[in-house]
């Protein structure tokens, strides 16, 4: 089988009393509307993400070849958006264990770190076990005052002045707006070498962008072929109305209306994609969790995503999806042709004799098709997304399913899935707590508000 293939049969409802939608329904009218509302975005430059699979790589390529024989590490210093995709191209596309292989096993390529949050041990431990003048530090927000991005970025550096002197120019790249912020100035002041994060691609679509482009370069990642797969999905879902990426919204939005199915459990029965169901987690989250419709009426849209790994979580979720609460829409994703696979034999146990012959590959499917269509007969609507194998151009089209998906759900909401007004407050009250010059009524204002609230805590 070389095709991506969308199995929805347990996503239909068969019965009036099975939880699921009517075939029949699944290209109703609001789904053509909503179709309809995308083109026109897409052709009004507003969905920036739909360009990305003909980017230019150019200078990407040229610079991974003018720096590779100079580092063993290339470390990604973000958070959100500009880390998360990294993490997940890493994880895909490259060995489990590639940070552990010795240059020569990489042909080469670097070792990938991503410190995506503040918690000291994450970064002055990497910084105390690596060779700090065999490192690539690419330092990633379009605004340049993200302050977990920030943080980590004035430690490296303090690191790397100890170590190089005025020659850290050398081990930092940024990647940040094409023109203005204080990253940009930086650059500019310290003549540090950079790449751009585009104005109309928001942080958790941009891995396609030169966020996450560079660091899948740097660790022999074809990101040509990434492109290719990504635009293929491009196609597919333009070429024609009946797609599968319009059939995976429908099935969602139908569920969410009808049922209130508002929790999206996305489970990939393999660890390559352990960190994609994270990835996809921010997408889901950040684009449809939102107060308002474009109309600015208050409706508290959204659907809560949800990470699990199969086979892994069918010992800690799935009994709570087989008979808890009926508000879960399940997605799997398998691999038909795994990169490595063996095969048991001459099993002494008797007990087990039962998987001679068979493949760890083999289990592994199997418990995926078992898992599926128990949760169908315990009324638990899902759909699988089988892949041929895991390579670039298949997490290409992977990436481009899910982020069309993500925009064209946000269509059917009617919400603008391409802000995030809810996580701005936080940032502002960090701001106005750690003392950032020009937030001192807002840090009066939060500790007003904060007063007015009991104090409650138990020591123990």
């Amino acid at each position: 089988m070389n095709d991506f293939v969308l199995d929805f049969s347990n996503a239909i409802a068969l019965s009036s009393s099975d939880i699921g939608i009517e075939e029949n329904s699944i290209f109703h009218q609001e789904i053509t509307d909503a179709y309809n509302r995308t083109l026109a975005l897409r052709d009004s430059g507003k969905y920036g993400f739909f360009d990305l699979p003909g980017k230019d790589i150019t200078l990407i390529q040229q610079f991974t070849e003018k720096k590779l024989e100079k580092f063993d590490n290339f470390v990604v210093l973000g958070i959100g958006g500009s880390a998360l995709g990294n993490k997940m191209l890493h994880n895909s596309l490259n060995p489990l264990y590639w940070n552990y292989f010795p240059k020569e096993k990489r042909n080469g390529f670097l070792r990938v770190f991503v410190i995506d949050n503040v918690d000291p041990e994450l970064l002055l431990g990497l910084l105390n076990t690596i060779d700090i003048k065999r490192t690539l530090f690419n330092v990633i927000t379009k605004s340049g005052t993200t302050a977990e991005t920030m943080t980590n970025y004035l430690f490296a550096l303090d690191t790397l002045k100890k170590e190089l002197k005025d020659n850290f120019r050398g081990n930092v790249v940024i990647t940040t707006d094409k023109e203005k912020g204080i990253l940009r100035k930086y650059a500019q002041e310290n003549k540090i070498d950079t790449f751009i994060v585009p104005d109309n691609v928001g942080g958790r679509f941009s891995v396609l962008t030169d966020v996450g482009l560079l660091s899948a370069s740097f660790e022999g990642i074809n990101i040509k072929r990434l492109l290719e797969g990504a635009a293929n999905m491009r196609n597919t879902f333009f070429s024609s109305f009946e797609n599968p990426i319009t059939i995976f919204a429908s099935i969602a939005y139908q569920l969410l209306r009808k049922y209130n199915i508002n929790e999206t459990v996305l489970m990939p029965y393999s660890n390559h994609l352990s960190y994609f169901a994270d990835w996809f987690v921010q997408l889901w989250a950040e684009s449809l969790g939102k107060k308002t419709d474009r109309q600015g009426s208050v409706v508290n849209a959204g659907l809560t995503p949800i990470k699990a790994v199969g086979a892994t979580d069918q010992h800690s979720q799935i009994q709570l999806y087989n008979e808890g609460p009926k508000n879960k829409f399940l997605t799997f994703i398998r691999i038909n042709n795994h990169r490595m696979d063996a095969k048991f034999e001459n099993i002494e146990i008797n007990e087990l004799k039962y998987l001679e012959k068979h493949s760890i590959s083999q289990l592994l499917n199997t418990e995926q098709t078992a898992t599926a269509d128990t949760l169908r007969e315990n009324n638990v609507p899902n759909v699988t997304l089988s892949i041929p194998e895991l390579n670039e151009f298949n997490i290409g089209k992977l990436i481009f399913f899910f982020e069309t998906a993500t925009a064209f759900m946000g269509e059917l909401l009617n919400i603008d899935a391409f802000n995030q007004p809810g996580v701005e407050n936080a940032k502002n009250i960090t701001y106005a707590l750690m003392g950032r010059k020009g937030f001192d009524d807002a840090r009066k204002i939060y500790l007003e508000k904060k007063a007015e609230y009991p104090n409650l805590s138990i020591d123990f």
